[in-house]
């Protein structure tokens, strides 16, 4: 078993000063399913307002007046959480913000396909339009590639698809196509081709800047403070198992049911995966009750894992996490 980073205690006042002085430009809380993210979010950014309106500490540096009385926004960094009518299975809990504003959730209709290139574009103006007003953003989420893209300034084309291109690629053989990406830009790392769908696109993407302009993001954080919220495997593993009874004791299964009979295809339900991937195949018959939640809480478990991971690959990259245990 991995071995868990070192907890630290976060200093809410040491955060802010960072991000009023510009040595921060975003705040974001990470942290795998059932570690406590979006409920410790919630309560920095109401603490944070607090000191943003308290006079005394506001006055402490002239240059934080305009600060004075903002508020701290959260944007949503996960991605399901974007689709309308996928509340439960999702765990969007909105009740849980109360009158904090929150951005990046149900923006997408339930059914669609919503990718990493519209929520980069989708962050892009949130958080411009929350600097713009002098609030504060705070990304709070646990889809480690969407936080990255936006938090490393990922170059994201929107480059449509090309049929006939990728049937043709798809002819060669991989030391080719990996040649052939060579050939086009600087592979500093094996990401664009770690599998041959990856490579396909990341050769789709290069030929088609060849003779079109590609618009890309201009407006995203320079200097984030990421913060993890740390539980541990089993803890984790038990509130999942917990709070997976709960769902399903509040009307996921209904929920599920209610998207089916909109019109949505089951195919698109699975694709989503976990929730509505195994609720999908129980109501469809696939699957007996037991059996579906059995399998559920073990993908939700491997999915947790991966989740931190991947932060723990955010490590490795240089990336400073200061994680600190959520009571």
């Amino acid at each position: 078993m991995a071995e868990m980073p070192e907890p630290e205690t976060i200093v809410p006042e040491d955060l802010l000063g960072k991000y009023l002085s510009g040595e921060t430009d975003l705040i974001c809380i990470l942290g795998p399913t059932a570690s406590g993210k979006t409920r410790y979010a919630v309560w920095l950014a109401r603490y944070l307002d607090r000191l943003l309106s308290d006079e005394g500490y506001m006055s402490e540096d002239n240059a934080w007046r305009r600060f004075a009385g903002k508020r701290v926004e959260i944007i949503s960094a996960d991605s399901r959480q974007v689709y309308r009518g996928m509340d439960i299975g999702t765990g969007k809990d909105l009740s849980e913000y109360g009158d904090v504003p929150v951005h990046l959730t149900d923006i997408a209709e339930a059914g669609e396909k919503y990718n990493i290139f519209q929520y980069q574009h989708d962050f892009e103006a949130v958080y411009k339009d929350i600097r713009d007003r002098d609030c504060i953003p705070l990304l709070c989420g646990g889809s480690g590639l969407y936080i990255e893209a936006v938090t490393r300034g990922y170059a994201l084309p929107d480059v449509p698809a090309d049929p006939e291109l990728r049937a043709s690629l798809e002819k060669e053989d991989t030391s080719a196509l990996i040649a052939m990406l060579a050939s086009l830009k600087p592979l500093h790392n094996s990401t664009d081709y770690d599998t041959r769908k990856r490579l396909i696109r990341a050769l789709e993407i290069e030929i088609y800047r060849q003779s079109h302009p590609v618009d890309t993001t201009h407006f995203l954080p320079k200097d984030t403070c990421y913060i993890g919220t740390l539980v541990s495997r089993d803890e984790r593993n038990a509130r999942i198992d917990r709070r997976l009874d709960a769902r399903l004791s509040e009307g996921m299964i209904e929920e599920v049911k209610g998207l089916l009979d909109r019109g949505i295809s089951p195919e698109d339900l699975i694709y989503y995966g976990l929730e509505y991937k195994y609720v999908t195949l129980y109501l469809t018959g696939e699957l007996e009750y037991d059996r579906m939640r059995e399998l559920l809480a073990v993908a939700i478990h491997q999915f947790a894992k991966r989740q931190m991971t991947w932060f723990r690959g955010m490590e490795r990259k240089g990336l400073h996490i200061h994680w600190t245990r959520i009571p």
